[in-house]
C-alpha cells in the first residue's frame, strides 16, 4: 500500500474524514468517547493526515494547534500536538513526521523572532521516543534535570489545557475515570525495550501510562536544536 499525506484545516474536514479518524483512534485506544474526540478536534487548527494513495482512506493523523502563551511575563508560541495515531501496518512510514517537520519549518520561517516550542504529551513510549530522535535538547530526559525555564513553560501549557488533571510535581496529566488508554499490543514496554535508556526513563517517570497517564514534554523549536534525523524530516 503506497501512502501520501496532506495538511487540512479542521474547519474543512468532511464528516467522512472525522468518522475515519475516530474509527482509527478507537482501534488503538480503549475508552475513546466520540464526544470527547470531537471536542478535542474542534480545539485544533489543522490535521496532518496519512492517506492510502489509492483509496484516500486515512491511515494516520496528528492534530495541531498553535497557542500564544505568556510565561513569567514572556511571550511563548507553543505548538501542541493532540490526538496522534498511525495504523500499525504503517509504523515504519516517515510521511507523517515529514509533514509535521514542514509544518514546523513554515512556522519558524514565519516567526523568526518568536520563542517557539513543541508541547507534547505522551501516554506511550513510541511517542516519547520521537524526542531524542529529532531533538538535541528536550525535556524531561534521563541524563539531565529539566531547567527552570522549560519546566515553567510545561507547567503553564499543561495548566491551560488540563487544569486540575495536571500533577505539577510529577509533570503528569493524571487519567480520570473516563480517560482513554492504549490497547494491549500497541506500545507495551517489554524487557527488550527497557534496554533503551529513553524507554526505561519513560516507563519509570510515567509508571501510570498503562492506565492513561500522560507525561508532559517540551522541545525548543530552533533550527540548531534539530538532530540530523530531525533536519532530514524537515527536508533541510
Amino acid at each position: 500500500m503506497e501512502l501520501t499525506g496532506r495538511i487540512t484545516q479542521v474547519a474543512d474536514l468532511p464528516r467522512r474524514s472525522r468518522d475515519e479518524m475516530f474509527r482509527l483512534i478507537d482501534r488503538h485506544f480503549a475508552g475513546v468517547r466520540r464526544e470527547a474526540f470531537e471536542a478535542d478536534l474542534d480545539e485544533k487548527q489543522c490535521v496532518i493526515q496519512l492517506l492510502d494513495s489509492a483509496t484516500g482512506a486515512i491511515q494516520g493523523f496528528s492534530t495541531q494547534v498553535l497557542w500564544e502563551l505568556e510565561v513569567e511575563g514572556r511571550p511563548v508560541s507553543v505548538v501542541y500536538s493532540g490526538d496522534t495515531i498511525v495504523d500499525r501496518r504503517h509504523w515504519g512510514s516517515s510521511i507523517l513526521a515529514r509533514l509535521w517537520g514542514r509544518f514546523v519549518a513554515n512556522l519558524l520561517e514565519e516567526r523568526p523572532e518568536s520563542e517557539l516550542v513543541w508541547f507534547l504529551i505522551s501516554k506511550g513510549f513510541r511517542t516519547y521516543r520521537f524526542l531524542p530522535l529529532y531533538f538535541r535538547e528536550f525535556y524531561p530526559r534521563h541524563d539531565r534535570p529539566t531547567p527552570p525555564w522549560p519546566k515553567a513553560i510545561i507547567d503553564v501549557a499543561a495548566r491551560v489545557k488540563f487544569a486540575d488533571a495536571y500533577d505539577q510535581s510529577a509533570g503528569i496529566i493524571r487519567a480520570g475515570p473516563n480517560a482513554c488508554r492504549l490497547r494491549g499490543g500497541v506500545a507495551e514496554v517489554t524487557a527488550a525495550r527497557l534496554t533503551d535508556p529513553h524507554v526505561r526513563y519513560f516507563a519509570q517517570r510515567n509508571s501510570g501510562h498503562v492506565s492513561g497517564d500522560e507525561l508532559c514534554c517540551l522541545a525548543p523549536l530552533r533550527w540548531e536544536n534539530f538532530t540530523r534525523a530531525g533536519r532530514r524530516m524537515m527536508a533541510l
